[in-house]
């Protein structure tokens, strides 16, 4: 796995899978995290999000223009043009992407599409941030949350079952580094 950090969010690759992007108008920025690690656009078959805020799919557009496959996440489908509005009322450079032209999967079958990419792991439902938002949980102990609020701070909610159920699943599966969207990584 290699993580390029070359905006506000962390981005994941992962045998040709591309997890998140960063806002719209990165590009150049994320083209030269791309060469600094040895890999360029043609090395992305799939891009994915963790969930569908701008700061997580602002390039997935634009990437799919140049023959990245957008792998979208069947509970994700209502929320692909969210933050399409955003990127209008800030007048960015966006290419909003274009769901009927995506794989679309279910969580269920994301272990068989992994496994076919080379990446032994599942994708799984974790709606407590979004109801869009999903995890990526590999076989090697390396869990992808995005902006999943971090298990430690669930105390500090009074009532957040969602919260818990998506940790008690995550746990199950038993992940040994969590990487996040904004924050440095853990172990558990």
């Amino acid at each position: 796995m290699i993580k390029l950090k070359y905006g506000n969010t962390n981005t994941f690759y992962l045998s040709g899978l591309l997890i998140d992007t960063d806002y719209a108008g990165t590009q150049p920025a994320f083209y030269k995290a791309l060469k600094q690690n040895g890999l360029g656009v043609k090395d992305i078959r799939y891009v994915l999000a963790t969930h569908y805020h701008p700061d997580h799919m602002g390039l997935i557009g634009e990437l799919t223009r140049q023959g990245v496959r957008h792998l979208l996440i069947d509970v994700q489908q209502d929320a692909v043009h969210a933050s399409d509005y955003i990127f209008e009322r800030d007048h960015l450079p966006f290419v909003p992407p274009d769901a009927s032209k995506a794989t679309v999967i279910s969580c269920a079958e994301s272990r068989a599409f992994l496994s076919r990419l080379g990446v032994a792991g599942e994708i799984i439902p974790t709606p407590s941030h979004s109801p869009d938002s999903v995890s990526i949980v590999l076989d090697d102990g390396v869990c992808i949350v995005g902006d999943l609020e971090p298990y430690e701070y669930l105390d500090a909610y009074d009532d957040n079952p969602q919260l818990k159920a998506d940790w008690t699943r995550i746990r199950s599966l038993q992940p040994k580094r969590i990487c996040f969207a904004h924050m440095p990584e853990r172990t558990l």
